[in-house]
């Protein structure tokens, strides 16, 4: 938001230098970009006119002007295609010091004298236009100097406001501020009403209520738009950054500027039918002012009249109905549009327009009038026609609603760190146009139409903090019941997990929790998952029902950028439908790809594979309470390779998966090495084992190594679990220490070796209690698994 110093000073007087008056802004909350002048530095310019041009005997290119300067007639040479007789224009005369210390003196283009340079507004730092002769007002008093008539001792204020401060992207916000936080008057600004001279209308309706709850629109007929906008509202355009166009485009954005309502104007001639703001249908488009054609996508807030779109609703008029040089008759509109109705849709057609800033933020909902009739006002000035009365169409029950928020004197003393006096509290609040009444401890604060940040107490505390100035607090100690949280041995921290994985060779990775639909549907298809409503890209456009596209991206590009070694892995949570419920679920997840080592001398360059991800996995369980609690079964999911693939369950509860990267998979992810993930639920991870004294045994143990041969589809786990329930008590480990399946067995078959090792704290163990447990398991072994002992 580009301010005019003069301007804002026409609505309150600060009574500071812009240096302090910048600064003052900036403590406020509203943060200057920058202050600049208006206009390059120059001297000895005037205003003068063009009384003859002719044709330069020896170029094409170039004119011969005689230039009135007031005191005398002056020959200069120029070859602007604007320089015609009766144009008024800059001169800089002999003498004259153009910006860039660039001096004027009389010279000779092609053999002609010149006797100074008629000037472009690019030439005095204006503005970039670089296209013409500046052309100034037919009534410019010739021989005035060209600052003093413009007005050019002037900075530009450039405000940088936060999404949050709608309010201030229209003068009139900016003068508010200035004005409560210098404590000086703010001029009202006095809006007439104009009287309807005919009593044309235009029938207005609104069938989405939801997106524009209030349309108010004017005919006004027999407009000149020959005629220039007043040099006042040209310049104080230029100074915001915006060029002059015609009378009525200068009006709308001069409102804009001034109030912060967006307005448009219609070619009444080119409008059929009524005025209808709906949303958009199917297979409609509209080519737009700028050229254009948007392809309409339903549900996005339209102007229409009988014809179809004539405008995107808040964004951009269409071009069809634009106001042009013959236009005669318009309509002109003031809207109230729902900041949620076009939050991201100008984004989507790849626009961001004035207006789409303005209300995509909120504008003041009873706006409208007031606007209205000011535009009314500088049009008939400028273009002069007859004016139809105002007609409304309005949905009380979708307009905004301001509730009153209590403001406690006690919480401004305990938040702000000291009293406030009343005084104070009122002068702020009602100076930023929050009316104050007084209740049992503090004030009820009605919040203005145009405040659609302050909805709670702690936004008032905010307003009385910076408005006081955050240099003016008080510098005091923090005062609160500081409680200890206790930390329970039981649940296992996040911070251990995470290290006991770092340890292990892992990076930490974050992602967004917003994925790719593709990318989500290879890992969980069955799924549908939410969609949000203004995503970032069509790439990040739901959310994450599985950690694993996120990291499986972190590892795409880590691999492409010749990583050879990677271990990441991610805690944060899984948005899963559940029904009409979402289901935010605490998960921990990881993927591996490339050698099992770093690359090193004594390493032979061993490539990472399932059972090497299975020993991290089964790292984190022994930081449970009951690591012997879980189990792994063969399974299958989604995205993984089905031979590779185990479940993890928890007694009946399904902890995650873990395997190996399904080859179509990986091949998506353009990975050429096998990658290895795992999933878990993060909260069955989370109890931790508990330090217990166990006494040391001061006698031996027995180790009885077994091989047995059994089928092959014969579980490992489950051998192993069984064994354990009839091995006795004296057992204190069981290994599984080699699997061999080839030469010398049925190839049906598969030997097991099992290691038990036997200890008793209070005895030395004899034989014969070893080899009862060692009987009881080969019995269990052969009557359950048909198993034989190798010898």
């Amino acid at each position: 938001m580009k301010i005019s110093e003069q301007w804002l000073k026409e609505w309150v007087d600060p009574g500071l230098p812009t240096d302090e008056l910048a600064h003052l802004i900036t403590m406020g909350g509203l943060e200057v970009d920058g202050v600049e002048p208006v206009a390059g530095e120059f001297s000895g310019v005037i205003v003068a006119e063009i009384t003859a041009a002719e044709q330069h005997p020896n170029a094409d290119k170039l004119r011969v002007c005689q230039v009135n300067t007031g005191t005398e007639t002056v020959q200069i040479v120029c070859g602007a295609p604007n320089a015609r007789v009766g144009l008024r224009a800059p001169l800089a005369r002999v003498g004259a010091v153009l910006p860039g210390d660039f001096k004027i003196a009389a010279a000779k283009l092609r053999d002609v004298e010149s006797q100074g340079m008629l000037c472009a507004e690019q030439e005095l730092g204006l503005s970039d236009a670089n296209d013409g002769l500046m052309e100034l007002a037919a009534n410019a008093p010739v021989g005035t100097d060209l600052r003093d008539y413009l007005q050019l001792e002037d900075q530009v204020i450039e405000v940088d406001l936060t999404p949050n401060r709608a309010d201030c992207l229209g003068l009139l916000g900016i003068a508010r501020e200035v004005g409560v936080l210098t404590n000086r008057p703010v001029k009202s600004l006095e809006i007439q009403e104009v009287k309807s001279t005919i009593l044309d209308v235009f029938d207005v309706q609104i069938e989405a209520p939801t997106g524009c709850a209030r349309y108010l629109g004017r005919v006004i007929k027999g407009v000149d738009i020959s005629r220039p906008s007043p040099l006042w509202m040209q310049e104080r355009l230029r100074r915001a950054g915006l060029r002059s166009i015609d009378a009525v485009v200068d009006v709308t954005n001069y409102v804009l500027l001034e109030l912060g309502q967006p307005m448009h104007a219609f070619d009444l001639s080119k409008l059929e039918g009524a005025i209808v703001v709906r949303e958009a249908g199917v297979d409609e488009s509209l080519e737009l002012l700028n050229g254009q054609t948007a392809e309409l996508t339903p549900g996005t807030l339209l102007i229409t009249d009988a014809s179809g779109p004539v405008a995107i609703a808040g964004i951009m008029g269409g071009q069809p109905t634009a106001v042009s040089d013959n236009t005669v008759d318009i309509m002109l509109e003031a809207a109230f549009f729902q900041p949620l109705a076009l939050a991201g849709k100008a984004r989507s057609y790849g626009l961001h327009t004035d207006s789409s800033h303005r209300f995509e933020r909120g504008v003041d909902f009873e706006l409208q009038h007031r606007a209205m009739e000011r535009a009314t006002q500088l049009l008939v000035d400028a273009v002069g026609g007859s004016v139809g009365p105002i007609t409304e169409t309005v949905a009380d029950a979708h307009l905004p609603v301001r509730a009153a928020v209590l403001l406690r004197r006690m919480r401004i003393e305990k938040l702000l760190g000291f009293a406030l006096e009343d005084a104070e509290v009122e002068r702020i609040l009602n100076g930023l146009g929050l009316a104050t009444s007084a209740v049992d401890g503090g004030w009820s604060v009605a919040v203005p139409s145009w405040r659609f940040d302050i909805s709670i107490e702690a936004d008032l505390l905010e307003e009385l903090a910076r408005v006081y100035g955050y240099n003016n607090l008080p510098v005091t100690h923090i005062h609160s019941d500081l409680v200890i949280r206790p930390l329970p041995e039981r649940v296992q921290s996040l911070r251990n997990i995470r290290r006991r994985l770092t340890g292990r060779g892992y990076r930490e990775a974050v992602t967004y929790s917003f994925v790719d639909p593709a990318g989500q549907a290879l890992f969980d298809p069955q799924l549908e998952p939410v969609a949000l409503a203004n995503p970032i890209s069509a790439e990040m456009s739901v959310m994450r029902t599985s950690l694993l596209p996120g990291l499986m991206e972190s590892l795409k590009r880590n691999t492409s950028r010749q990583q050879q070694r990677v271990r990441l892995f991610e805690t944060g949570l899984r948005f899963v439908p559940d029904g009409g419920e979402l289901t935010q679920a605490p998960t921990i997840a990881g993927v591996v790809t490339g050698r099992l080592h770093p690359e090193s001398w004594s390493e032979e360059g061993e490539a990472v594979d399932f059972y090497d991800t299975k020993g991290d996995v089964e790292a984190l369980l022994q930081l449970t309470a009951e690591p012997q609690a879980f189990r792994f079964t063969a399974a299958t999911r989604t995205g993984l390779h089905p031979g590779q693939t185990a479940a993890l369950y928890r007694g009946e509860a399904l902890v995650g998966y873990i395997g190996a990267l399904h080859p179509s998979v990986q091949a998506s992810y353009d990975v050429s090495t096998p990658v290895y993930v795992f999933e878990l639920d993060l909260g069955l991870l989370r109890g931790a084992a508990m330090p217990a004294f166990a006494e040391l045994s001061r006698y031996p143990e027995v180790r009885r190594d077994i091989a047995v041969l059994v089928d092959r589809e014969v579980p490992a786990a489950e051998l192993l679990e069984n064994v354990r329930t009839v091995a006795g008590t004296y057992l204190t480990d069981l290994r599984l220490f080699d699997v061999y399946e080839g030469k010398g067995i049925d190839p049906k078959r598969k030997s097991l070796a099992l290691g038990l090792t036997y200890r008793d704290s209070s005895r030395t163990l004899s034989d014969e209690d070893v080899n009862k447990s060692v009987d009881q398991v080969i019995d269990l072994l052969r009557k359950t698994y048909n198993a034989e002992l190798r010898n």
